[in-house]
C-alpha cells in the first residue's frame, strides 16, 4: 500500500466512489468524526446532495461526467481553504477520476467494492427496480477504478461500525501528514 503524502496547506479531498447502494454515504457518515479528529476540520457532501441542491435531474453518462467535474471543483475550492471534505458519489467514470488525480492535492480515491447484483436482490436502492435508464451499472458501463487508493469491500456482511473502523484503519496507515 503507498503513503500519501499531504501538503498542510490544504485539506484532504476523500473521494468515495462505488456502487449506487453500496454503503458510501453510510460510511462516510460514520467516519466523519475520526477524520475531523485525525486530520482537521472536515465536511461530508454526497452527490445526491449536491444533485438536490443544484436541480440537477439529467443522469447520462454526459451529464454524470459534467456534473462530476462541478463537484470535484467546489471539492477542490474547499480543501484549497484546509477544510477536508469527504465526497461520496458514484463517479464510477476513469476520466473524472484522472481528473481528479492532475489537479486535485491531497487526493484520496476510496472504492466501495460491491456485487451489484447483490444491491439489487437486497433491495439496498430503489433506483434499480423503478429505473432502467441512466443507471450505473445497467445501461451506463461502470468504470471501476484501475487503481484506488484504498478498496473496502462490502459484501454486507459486516455492520458498517466494523466497516467504517476497517476504513478509518487504511486511511490512517496511507495518509501521512
Amino acid at each position: 500500500m503507498k503513503k500519501i503524502k499531504i501538503s498542510k496547506k490544504k485539506g484532504i479531498f476523500f473521494w468515495i466512489t462505488g456502487f449506487s447502494g453500496s454503503g458510501k454515504t453510510a460510511i462516510a457518515n460514520k467516519i466523519k468524526p475520526e477524520i475531523s479528529k485525525f486530520y482537521g476540520p472536515t465536511i461530508l457532501i454526497s452527490g445526491d446532495n449536491l444533485r438536490k441542491i443544484f436541480n440537477f435531474k439529467n443522469y447520462s453518462k454526459n451529464a454524470r461526467y459534467k456534473n462530476g467535474l462541478m463537484f470535484s471543483k467546489l471539492c477542490k475550492f474547499i480543501t484549497n481553504q484546509r477544510i477536508n471534505v469527504i465526497f461520496a458519489t458514484v463517479g464510477l467514470l476513469d476520466k473524472l477520476r484522472q481528473q481528479n488525480r492532475q489537479n486535485i492535492e491531497n487526493y484520496v480515491e476510496i472504492y466501495i467494492k460491491s456485487d451489484l447484483e447483490k444491491i439489487i436482490k437486497i433491495g439496498k436502492k430503489k433506483i434499480y427496480k423503478k429505473y432502467n435508464n441512466n443507471i450505473v451499472g445497467k445501461d451506463i458501463l461502470a468504470e471501476m477504478p484501475k487503481y484506488p487508493d484504498i478498496i473496502l469491500d462490502n459484501k454486507f456482511d459486516k455492520s458498517l461500525n466494523k466497516l467504517s473502523i476497517q476504513l478509518i484503519e487504511k486511511i490512517k496507515r496511507i495518509v501521512k501528514n
